[in-house]
């Protein structure tokens, strides 16, 4: 609830804000938005430790967020919404944008599953700052769609606490975590990309990566463990 709330409040702000501000500003704003997010999924690729389970899993789980139609899906969920809520043209893309962007990360697991498995909140108290703040800047640039985020980010929270208990080795095991994260990377840096206007692609559809990319960690650890070693001469 903490993250939900700190979403609404930080986009009811941002739409108070940005109806006061002009286009251009506003603008410049979501390019600069978009040129963070693609630093910070950067980052986050950079901590695999085997740059071939990214690729794998990215490529594979793209191909099958298309084939189950994840952005045509997320696309007529945006829509229902600014039908029955109201909106301009941006309304789809910020809410699509603002939920996988505030869904995908280390933060969103390691904090639910310390709410769930350690009673504390720390992590997702912090996330749900920065999430607060940065949803100031999405609704002033992007409009209402970031308010109807506030849900999804509280569907998404409340599964994964719920999960917690099956996830917890993911949590337990460095390198597959560190795996997970960075696939969360390639993720948020297309994202980035398409807020600054340079290119925009369907990001929606490469989630299913964020559950390939341990199965492919360990498929790697049981072949390269299995590997023949060759004797000393």
């Amino acid at each position: 609830m903490l993250n939900t709330s700190a979403v609404a409040i930080g986009a009811i702000i941002g739409l108070a804000i940005g109806r006061w501000l002009p286009p251009g500003l506003l603008s410049m704003a979501t390019t600069g938005l978009g040129l963070v997010t693609i630093g910070i999924g950067l980052k986050l690729f950079l901590e695999s430790k085997n740059v071939l389970v990214v690729a794998i899993a990215i490529g594979i789980g793209g191909v099958i967020g298309k084939l189950l139609g994840i952005d045509a899906g997320l696309e007529s969920f945006a829509e229902f919404a600014r039908q029955r809520l109201g909106g301009g043209g941006s309304f789809n893309e910020a809410l699509i944008t603002t939920s996988v962007l505030f869904c995908v990360g280390p933060m969103t697991l390691l904090g639910c599953m310390q709410d769930a498995l350690e009673d504390k909140i720390e992590l997702l108290a912090l996330k749900a700052v920065m999430d607060g703040i940065a949803s100031i800047f999405f609704a002033a640039a992007l409009g209402p769609g970031v308010l109807v985020t506030a849900g999804v980010v509280l569907v998404t929270q409340g599964a994964l606490t719920l999960m917690a208990g099956r996830l917890s080795r993911l949590r337990n095991d460095t390198e597959l975590l560190a795996e997970t994260t960075a696939v969360g990377g390639p993720i948020l840096m297309a994202i980035g990309l398409g807020l600054a206007d340079i290119k925009k692609f369907p990001s929606e559809n490469f989630l299913p990566a964020l559950v390939l990319a341990p199965i492919v960690a360990l498929l790697f650890r049981r072949f390269t463990s299995k590997a023949p070693t060759s004797d000393p001469l």
